[in-house]
């Protein structure tokens, strides 16, 4: 199926980032003309019967109380004991598993990678929900088959109040300020916090392209990782004092040692960079990429571009790179730093970017065996597919 280059209708990026993004909600009527779901409500069904897959089933009527959330991985049995209507299934990282899922991200590409979170899908018959309720990270809604029906409210909730003692957090007040019908194609965009609440009309599926945005309590989680760039770190040190009058007293100079000890740490660019990249495109849920079932050597993988195959990105979340003075460039791929030097920091926004990976666009560095080598461990570690040439 073919794809416009963005979800953004007659809006162009620019338009779209100056006026809507975390701004106000936008709904966008056929931004994807002809678009169909590239998965069916069964595939859907059978991949939440996977282990390493996400999945939960919400029913709002009809299990063992109302708004009842089971956990996947599931059984087919699991989904034949299901009631006929008012129950939701969602899929997390479809994108991971499905290419042409995956394929659906290029159309947000003019948001940063490591902003990605994931594509993940809902299938719903007539009458399924989640409830009232926000997000904390923006999400674009695709309608990918059936309608359903969305209600909104333009203001951002900044402290939700929740119907208690249910297992989804249910907006314990709701008034919408605006309805719409969506259909196959349709996109609506939502900011962060903005209250919604979705009703399928019918069989009805949708595709969620959400962001992330990390939070204090997430990045500080992620600091041992910052261990890894500290050569020799200081210690806190007092060879200049007095003698205790209060020894249970953690006075205003020690806190203040510590905060400069902090300071330091964080103060260092080039290394808040490389944490930075590596936790941000750690695999959010802990799924790496899948590793090809045999390995390639260098001269092979030279040898079959060149005979037209190319590389796909398998997880375009978990790709990003930044530059360093001096002219090198550390990549960033599902977690792990890759040091380039200045001779082939320019692979790094083109392993990032949008331009396919052919042996035309790859071709002033297929004669660098530091670079192929580089390709290599990307495609063993299943970061790069390589995809056999197409036959005429």
């Amino acid at each position: 199926m073919h794809l416009p280059e963005t979800l953004l209708g007659t809006l162009s990026p620019e338009q779209f980032l100056a006026a809507y993004w975390q701004r106000r909600p936008l709904l966008i009527r056929q931004a994807l003309p002809g678009f169909r779901s590239p998965i069916t409500p069964e595939e859907l069904a059978g991949l939440a019967c996977e282990e390493g897959v996400t999945a939960r089933l919400i029913l709002e009527k009809g299990g063992a109380h109302p708004w009842e959330v089971r956990y996947g991985p599931f059984e087919p049995k699991d989904f034949a004991a299901l009631p006929p209507t008012h129950w939701t299934l969602l899929v997390q990282e479809v994108d991971r598993w499905v290419p042409e899922v995956a394929a659906l991200l290029e159309t947000v590409r003019f948001l940063p990678n490591w902003r990605l979170d994931d594509v993940m899908v809902s299938y719903a018959p007539e009458g399924g929900t989640v409830g009232a309720h926000i997000d904390n990270y923006d999400v674009f809604l695709v309608q990918a088959w059936g309608r359903r029906r969305w209600q909104i409210n333009h203001q951002p909730v900044d402290r939700e109040e929740l119907v208690p003692d249910l297992e989804v957090r249910l907006l314990a007040h709701f008034e919408p300020d605006t309805e719409w019908i969506v259909e196959p194609g349709d996109v609506l965009y939502l900011p962060p916090r903005i209250p919604h609440y979705g009703v399928a009309l019918e069989d009805c599926m949708t595709f969620s392209i959400g962001f992330r945005a990390p939070d204090q309590a997430e990045l500080v989680e992620a600091m041992p990782r910052m261990a890894a760039w500290l050569e020799e770190s200081r210690r806190y040190a007092d060879p200049v004092r007095t003698p205790a009058t209060d020894p249970g007293e953690i006075t205003d100079e020690v806190i203040d040692q510590v905060q400069a000890l902090l300071r330091e740490l964080i103060e260092d660019r080039e290394r808040l960079a490389r944490w930075f990249g590596c936790i941000i495109t750690e695999p959010r849920r802990g799924l790496l990429p899948e590793p090809p079932t045999r390995s390639i050597s260098a001269k092979q993988l030279r040898r079959r571009l060149l005979q037209g195959a190319f590389l796909r990105r398998n997880a375009i979340p978990e790709l990003a790179y930044v530059r360093h003075e001096g002219g090198s460039a550390t990549l960033f791929a599902s977690g792990e730093a890759y040091e380039l030097s200045p001779e082939l920091a320019e692979v790094a926004p083109l392993l990032t970017g949008r331009q396919p990976l052919t042996a035309e666009t790859l071709q002033p560095w297929l004669d660098r065996d530091e670079f192929l080598e580089l390709l290599q461990t990307l495609v063993h570690s299943g970061i790069l597919s390589l995809i056999p040439a197409r036959k005429h």
